[in-house]
């Protein structure tokens, strides 16, 4: 090893045989941005070789994959874990299957909370206190986030402070901390320059630290120097140890091997900006648009994943970027949010801060904005996207962010399945429609409430691709109708519900 080799330097081998049986193993990174894809290939691969370590509770706040194989599905082995605590199932599919099958024990609780409670567990206090998730399927008085029959611990519970009722969710010692950054220097230090997102490293790693567990990083580089101490995102003296990964085991995102916009100042003019219209089919364009309308000036917002994700393409066309501020759970501030796997990063973003950070704000009510999906809408206005009978698709951020925003947008078409229609002369007509009822009687699972959103007289909208919808206190309320569509026969039919109708407008279409 030469002076400039950092003493920390091992192979992956080496790293992942530290990992005992029965450990809490806490893993960095966001949806397909900053996960250590080579630790995690290589500790599937010793556990099929060697049975070895097996048990493990598994704990992310983002859930890091592609939806098929990659990320936290390298994992979903029946022995390897005995528990799971995740913000977001969605892209990790295999993990989804053993918790449906109770195979492993289970929860979902709240993005920014796990990414707020290591910041807890490294600090020594006995949980994060938040009134994120009262109302929701999180709550102890409904299902406290168990995914499962098998999943029978409490790890929220209702506690009252200051004539307010609170959550209280509970601390555990992290054991081993799994790390990605862009570089380590001489001592160890690690640098994250070509990252798309902070993400929670340091939180992990003064978490895993203060349990007495041990800190494992996955770099694609090495530096010859020490670097600027303001560049450093973890010291070196928390990092156990470090692994040089192979580009192909650290693409920037699970998108795209890099990409300089994600990580550089610049801004978006239309000569850098892709086409706008090219991924928007008639009823993604009609909400975004719809949508897009709700934004004003001066406004910092969050736009969520999928049908949200349209509403960007619409400011970046009519110019609003510069009017408004699009913010990401992960960290970005500014810029474009970029879609699909690359979700949760942003070209040209204004800065990146740490996702327990951007939580902060957020849930002290620094949204003026945000534009979320919506699986399941019922008659009181609340909104299931976490759970749909054999399939878990988890919370991620929408439950902070739903519940924190001054303003809300809930985008979503009216059915779903098989779904088509054009717009013609400013007519909205339904070719064929879909064969799920998404506005039902009730929710399968109410990851946002209609009721704490009324007593906190959140300005709540639905947009579909035909109506829209205001959460009032008698209910949901039909405001607009678009032009072509009848009432009777392609809203109200197509509900499971009557909305309260006094007074509807034309929808902008």
């Amino acid at each position: 090893m030469s002076s400039s080799t950092p003493r920390q330097l091992c192979s992956a081998t080496a790293a992942i045989a530290l990992i005992p049986d029965k450990a809490t193993v806490a893993c960095s990174g966001f949806i397909g941005a900053g996960h250590p894809e080579l630790l995690t290939c290589e500790l599937e691969r010793r556990f099929l070789h060697s049975g070895s370590p097996s048990q493990l509770t598994l704990v992310y706040a983002a859930g890091q994959g592609d939806g098929r194989s990659r990320g936290l599905n390298k994992l979903a082995h029946r022995g390897l874990l005995k528990r799971v605590i995740g913000g977001h199932w969605g892209l990790a599919p295999k993990l989804g299957e053993l918790a449906l099958s109770g195979q492993i024990e289970a929860w979902n609780l709240p993005q920014g909370v796990i990414c707020q409670l290591y910041r807890d567990i490294a600090a020594g206090r006995p949980g994060c206190i938040s009134r994120i998730g009262i109302g929701t399927f999180i709550d102890p008085l409904h299902e406290g986030g168990r995914l499962n029959d098998r999943s029978t611990e409490q790890l929220v519970e209702r506690v009252d402070l200051a004539g307010q009722t609170w959550l209280l969710y509970r601390a555990f010692p992290v054991h081993v901390a799994l790390l990605r950054a862009t570089s380590a220097d001489p001592h160890g230090n690690l640098l994250l320059d070509e990252e798309a997102i902070i993400g929670d490293v340091l939180a992990l790693a003064q978490a895993a630290r203060n349990s007495g567990g041990i800190v494992l990083a996955q770099v694609k580089t090495l530096l010859d120097q020490p670097a600027a101490p303001q560049t450093v995102r973890v010291p070196g003296k928390l990092v156990d140890r470090i692994v040089l990964a192979d580009p192909e085991s650290h693409w920037q995102t699970m998108a795209e091997p890099h990409n300089c916009d994600y990580c550089t100042a610049g801004s978006l003019s239309e000569q850098s900006a892709p086409d706008p219209r090219q991924s928007l089919e008639p009823a993604r364009r009609i909400i975004a648009e719809r949508a897009c309308r709700e934004l004003q000036p001066g406004n910092i917002c969050n736009l969520g994943i999928g049908l949200p994700e349209g509403i960007a393409i619409v400011a970046a066309e009519r110019g609003l970027l510069q009017q408004v501020t699009l913010t990401l759970e992960s960290g970005p501030i500014g810029g474009l949010p970029a879609g699909g796997l690359s979700f949760g990063v942003a070209r040209f973003p204004e800065a990146i801060i740490d996702s327990a950070s951007q939580f902060d704000f957020y849930d002290g009510g620094g949204l003026d904005f945000a534009a979320l999906g919506a699986a399941e809408v019922d008659a009181s206005g609340n909104v299931n996207v976490s759970r749909f009978k054999q399939r878990f698709a988890g919370v991620g951020g929408f439950v902070n962010i739903s519940q924190s925003a001054r303003r809300l947008v809930f985008c979503g078409t009216l059915t779903a399945g098989g779904l088509r229609l054009q717009v013609e002369n400013g007519q909205v007509r339904i070719q064929q429609e879909g064969t799920i009822r998404k506005f039902v009687r009730q929710v399968e699972q109410i990851s946002f409430s209609g009721l704490q959103a009324r007593q906190r007289l959140q300005d709540v909208l639905y947009i579909t691709e035909r109506a829209v919808f205001r959460l009032q206190p008698d209910g949901l309320e039909l405001i607009e109708l678009a032009p072509g569509i009848d009432l009777e026969q392609q809203v109200l039919k197509c509900m499971d519900f009557r909305p309260v109708i006094r007074s509807v407008s034309p929808m902008p279409v």
